[in-house]
């Protein structure tokens, strides 16, 4: 079996530039900049306001909450040491796949998120 979970088209996800997609119980924001897709679990690690909400600018994942900027390469917020939890994706075939070798260190990452909170 592959440790790899194929997650959405690569097409869809460059449309809309974002994409909500679930793998098990997680939930994942897949986002499109620059030419790269970046996912993270969907709460933010502020407020837990869901990111699949969120803004892509200038680089940086723009949560509907309360404006923290997370850098899309390293997860990281601007200018604070909280960093949102993110997870290995590739293309293949024109569909996104994510990392998932461990599904439970998908939902420890996800845990380390709040809830989400629409």
């Amino acid at each position: 079996m592959s440790d790899w979970v194929d997650v959405a088209e690569l097409a869809d996800v460059m449309r809309r530039r974002k994409k909500l997609v679930t793998v098990g119980d997680t939930r994942i924001a897949l986002f499109h900049d620059a030419g790269e897709i970046y996912a993270f679990a969907d709460a933010c690690v502020h407020k837990g306001k869901a990111l699949s909400r969120g803004t892509v600018l200038n680089g940086r994942l723009i949560c509907p909450g309360h404006q923290w900027a997370f850098d899309l390469r390293t997860g990281r917020a601007d200018d604070r040491d909280e960093c949102q939890p993110g997870y290995p994706v590739r293309v293949a075939e024109g569909r996104v796949q994510v990392y998932a070798a461990n599904p439970a260190s998908l939902a420890a990452a996800a845990a380390a998120a709040l809830p989400v909170q629409e």
